[in-house]
C-alpha cells in the first residue's frame, strides 16, 4: 500500500509540530522518519495513523482519502516504545486482542484466532510462549510480541514509534533484523520513527531526516550519508 501525505500542518498552541510536510513512499517500502526530539518525526506517524488529525493537507492510502477517517478504519497496525501490553492478558490474548473485538460479522472463529496467534508467534520468534504473561518475558520478548499483535488483523501499513528506545544495543540489533525479515516476508509498507541514524541507515530503503516540522532530506541511506542536502543534516550526522 502506498502513502502520500500532501501539504500536512500541525500545531500545539503556538509550536508547529509539522510545516506543510509532503512525502511519498512506494507500496512495500519501509521508510525511516529520523530527526532529534522535537523535530516531528512521531508527530508525523500519528497523524499517518489517524492518531492526529492535521490542521491542513491530506493523508493518501494508495487511492483513498483517509485524512477524515479514524485510525480504527484505516487498517494499519501500530507499534508503541513502552509495548502496550495488557498485563493481566496472556501474550496469546494479548496478540488476539483485536481479532476478537472485531464486529461479530467480520470476527473469526476461536479456531481462527487460535491458529493465527500461532502463526505470529512463530513469526516474531516465540513459539510455545503463549500462555505467559507480559511480566514473565524480557524486554526483547515483550516488544516481539508487540509486534505480532500489530499484525494479528494483517495490516497492509506497520508504523513504528521507536520501538527499540528502551532496549539494549544487542537487543536492538537482534530485532532489526526480525523487524526487516518480517516486513520483506509480508510485503508490508513500514514506517519507523527512531533518532538512532545508524538504526534508520541499518533498516530502511529511504531515510526522512525531519528539522523543527519540515523534511531537510528524503533519500536513501548512502545519500544522505555521501551527499547531505544541508548543513542541519551534516551535523546531525555528525
Amino acid at each position: 500500500m502506498s502513502i502520500r501525505i500532501e501539504d500536512v500542518s500541525k500545531s500545539y498552541s503556538s509550536y508547529p509540530a509539522l510545516d506543510r510536510v509532503s512525502l511519498e513512499i512506494e507500496d512495500g517500502e519501509f521508510v525511516a522518519l529520523l530527526g532529534p526530539s522535537g523535530s516531528g518525526k512521531t508527530t508525523l506517524l500519528r497523524v499517518i495513523a489517524g492518531l492526529e488529525e492535521p490542521e491542513a493537507g491530506r493523508v493518501w492510502f494508495g487511492q483513498r482519502d483517509v485524512t477524515d477517517t479514524s485510525a480504527a478504519s484505516r487498517g494499519i497496525g501500530f507499534v508503541f516504545q513502552h509495548y502496550a501490553l495488557f498485563g493481566h492478558m496472556t501474550v496469546a490474548q494479548n496478540i488476539a486482542f483485536g481479532l476478537t473485538v472485531m464486529p461479530r460479522a467480520s470476527r473469526p472463529s476461536k479456531a481462527d484466532v487460535g491458529s493465527r496467534v500461532e502463526e505470529l508467534l512463530e513469526l516474531v520468534q516465540l513459539p510455545g510462549l503463549g500462555a505467559r504473561y507480559p511480566s514473565e518475558l524480557s524486554g526483547g520478548q515483550r516488544q516481539r510480541v508487540a509486534l505480532a499483535r500489530a499484525l494479528a488483523r494483517k495490516p497492509k501499513i506497520l508504523l513504528l514509534d521507536e520501538p527499540f528506545g528502551a532496549l539494549d544495543a544487542k537487543v536492538r540489533r537482534e530485532l532489526r533484523g526480525a523487524l526487516r525479515s518480517i516486513h520483506d516476508d509480508l510485503g508490508l509498507t513500514s514506517i519507523f520513527v527512531t533518532h538512532d541514524h545508524e538504526e534508520a541507515f541499518t533498516l530502511a530503503d529511504r531515510v526522512a531526516l525531519l528539522n523543527t516540522g519540515r523534511i531537510e532530506q528524503f533519500a536513501v541511506p548512502s545519500e544522505v550519508e555521501n551527499a547531505p542536502a544541508s548543513q542541519f543534516v551534516r551535523d546531525f550526522l555528525a
